[in-house]
């Protein structure tokens, strides 16, 4: 059952810290975000990289790892990077974005299918989604928009992981089919963490602070 749950008390508690701090700690959320970025690249290169790597005809898994890169690129041109943490919403903007809403959708339910086959990986798409969610609400709230669209988007973004393990569950999927899927999946992870780790930082202080913190999610990743 946590497997479905988890992903949803993420974005939960995203939703609690960013209206608590109303984002006044910027570093913190950045120095989560980058503990993220690290935690989940891990995951992948342990656990899920090498099993699709053994199902699959290695040239071929490599082609669908590129599929998942370029389908996040895509992604992100209607998102404008939500995924990493980059949120461009104006504060007076008063039109719904549902590009944003339909592409953070498709990543959050593709996200959920590697859960299915491991368990581990919902610890990393739990990590992965708190700073998304203190970010995305936090610029929401800032924002003009309808506090019902709000409170929807929020909702149905937090059901599109746990949707895409329960079908990844229950339906007859076949196992190469799924292993392809994970392959793309992989592309996608491997895209959205490398961006968060090789973005810029603001200061030698928080370079040291994002170095430990990366070193910290490695090492977690690795032990579980």
């Amino acid at each position: 059952m946590n497997k479905y749950l988890l992903p949803v008390y993420a974005i939960i508690l995203g939703v609690i810290i960013a209206i608590l701090t109303k984002e006044k700690n910027k570093t913190s959320t950045k120095l989560l975000l980058s503990f993220s970025g690290a935690f989940l690249l891990a995951l992948t290169l342990f656990d899920l990289l090498p099993e699709v790597y053994e199902h699959l005809d290695a040239k071929t898994t490599g082609l669908y790892i590129m599929c998942g890169i370029l389908l996040q690129i895509i992604l992100e041109f209607f998102s404008k990077g939500a995924e990493h943490g980059h949120v461009h919403i104006q504060k007076n903007e008063t039109t719904f974005p549902w590009l944003l809403f339909i592409s953070l959708c498709i990543h959050s339910f593709l996200e959920g299918f590697p859960i299915h086959q491991h368990n581990d990986m919902v610890y990393g798409i739990l990590i992965h989604k708190i700073p998304i969610a203190i970010l995305m609400t936090s610029f929401l709230l800032q924002s003009n928009f309808n506090k019902i669209k709000i409170v929807g988007f929020l909702i149905v973004f937090a059901l599109m992981t746990p949707l895409g393990t329960y079908i990844s569950n229950v339906t007859a999927i076949d196992t190469s089919d799924l292993n392809m899927i994970n392959a793309v999946v992989i592309g996608i992870f491997f895209h959205i963490s490398t961006t968060i780790l090789f973005e810029s930082s603001e200061g030698h202080k928080f370079n040291l602070s994002k170095l430990v913190v990366i070193i910290l999610g490695v090492s977690i990743a690795f032990i579980l």
